[in-house]
């Protein structure tokens, strides 16, 4: 074998397959053909090279290994890869939201034999369209919560324009055509979901798959194997038990309303009951908001949630807060409301958004021994591992973060710590959060009470205005900004926004 290609294996021992003998030719100077001989007398010599253990070897979770030594050739191993086992994938993701797409993209870009299961249809109707590739964020999540956002805005936007000589801007709303349209979009994106992960050779199966054991899932009664499994299956709205709960709808189903509401009852004090208030209350709906506590979104910095409390008071949003819902009943002009305090309300539709759960229901986690908490999230370690060895979770179903850039980043390191040789783990601290509320919030950091118990000595920045725009529109809105530093070093602590463009803009402070 000529001397200049021994040379360039060992110092490219990561080159492999049929790009072997393109690499030679170019880093070489050897001739193509000359190339190809070379590189298939090398393949086998490659090939004990892979398999030869140098240096000291370490387990890794999931069944693969490392090497001391930095300079042994490919420096890590994993045994979930093609070849290594009988199995019929390396690699099955059950769920296709953020976190099973991105890790199964990844795994296949990094060499795995990856298959990934998913059951919905996406969203083009109703009965198909809670689910889908892209998971919660892309069906009935982020992306049609915003859409629906830019959609109420419109209102706002219409009555601003006359005040800036714009007359007779005076339209009237076509629900069902912009439901259309949205469903139109999302069945777009699912395509491009589909087109990601056959590109990077992730197999697509269609179906419903329950757990059996560590290596095995049930895919509609058949069964199929894998050495390494992952459960990304999110969440699902709950709805607590009330008398004629039946008769709400959940966030789910006011995605594929056929309807404007004329009256509508929103249940919870979480972003997603206050995100829907502004989206029904933008498009004309007589909005009533329901929370069970003195004061709502329970987490977030105590003015953010005192000014958003005016905003929504200000346009015209009814707020009932220390109040829950009794039972409910339908009558002639749609769903009867009785509260504890014995006083009612008629509306024709209630929507609960008291919460979301991990969606292991189903799943036949305890048979296949993988150990849940008390809410039904999937127990983790650090690494997304479960009580079973060879079974993984990232995502809303391990109920940490409930942000689609986390689902993304779990499952990206994930993938990366099984298959790529590159060991890392997700960092949570600091996240950026945007909450589609009207108008919109943004946070990132510390809040102020945090901020007081873990500092000795912390200044806040605190300013509230009205906006340049609304000096002619005659409205009241205002934006909130506050700063909150830790007066010791000057470090800043917590960055809180609410108003226009407040979502996009925090995304600089993360």
């Amino acid at each position: 074998i000529d001397p200049r290609a021994q040379k360039m294996i060992r110092v490219n021992t990561k080159v492999a397959g049929p790009a072997l003998s393109l690499v030679l030719a170019s880093a070489t100077m050897l001739s193509p053909a000359r190339a190809f001989q070379t590189s298939a007398a090398l393949r086998p010599m490659f090939q004990r090279m892979r398999s030869t253990n140098v240096g000291k070897r370490q387990t890794l979770r999931g069944g693969g290994y490392k090497f001391d030594d930095p300079g042994t050739a490919r420096g890590v191993f994993h045994t979930a890869m093609k070849g290594n086992h009988d199995y019929d994938y390396d690699y099955l993701c059950i769920g296709g939201g953020s976190g099973g797409v991105r890790s199964s993209r990844i795994a296949a870009t990094h060499g795995a034999k990856v298959a990934l299961v998913e059951c919905a249809s996406g969203g083009d109707r109703k009965e198909g369209g809670f689910g889908g590739l892209g998971g919660t964020c892309v069906n009935v999540g982020c992306v049609p919560k915003k859409l629906m956002t830019y959609g109420a805005h419109f209102a706002h936007d219409m009555h601003d324009a006359e005040h800036y000589g714009w007359e007779n801007a005076n339209p009237t709303l076509n629900w069902k055509r912009f439901i259309e349209n949205k469903n139109k979009e999302i069945l777009r994106l699912n395509g491009i979901y589909k087109n990601m992960l056959t590109n990077a050779g992730v197999e697509l199966i269609d179906g419903y798959a329950k757990l059996v054991d560590a290596h095995t899932v049930d895919i509609d009664g058949k069964k199929v194997t894998a050495e390494t499994i992952l459960v990304a299956v999110g969440g699902w709205p709950m709805m607590p038990k009330v008398e004629g709960g039946e008769l709400a709808i959940t966030s789910n189903e006011a995605f594929f309303l056929d309807e404007r509401p004329e009256r509508v009852i929103i249940v919870g004090g979480g972003y997603i009951a206050i995100e829907f208030a502004g989206i029904f209350s933008g498009y004309g709906s007589k909005t009533t908001q329901i929370i069970r506590g003195d004061l709502w979104l329970r987490g977030f910095d105590q003015d953010v949630r005192e000014h958003l409390v005016t905003e929504y008071t200000n346009q015209g949003v009814d707020l009932k807060f220390n109040t829950n819902i009794a039972k409910m009943e339908k009558v002639a002009g749609g769903i009867k409301v009785t509260y504890e305090d014995g006083s009612t309300q008629e509306a024709d539709v209630v929507m609960y958004a008291t919460g979301r759960a991990p969606r292991t229901k189903n799943l036949d986690c305890e048979a296949a021994g993988v150990k849940l908490d008390a809410a039904g999230a999937i127990i983790v370690d650090e690494g997304f591992q479960t009580s079973v060895p060879s079974i993984y979770a990232v995502g809303d179903v391990i109920n940490r973060i409930q942000l689609t850039p986390i689902a993304l980043a779990e499952g990206h390191s994930l993938a990366d710590t099984l298959f790529g040789g590159k060991p890392r783990k997700t960092d949570y601290s600091d996240v950026p959060t945007a909450v589609f509320s009207s108008p919109p919030i943004g946070t990132v950091g510390l809040t102020e009470e945090e901020a007081r118990v873990k500092h000795k000595n912390v200044h806040i920045y605190r300013s509230t205005f009205r906006g340049m725009k609304h000096t002619l529109t005659g409205r009241q809105e205002k934006t909130l900004m506050k700063l909150i530093v830790n007066a010791d070093d000057d470090k800043i602590l917590g960055i809180h926004m609410v108003g226009d463009a407040a979502g996009g803009g925090i995304q600089l402070g993360g």
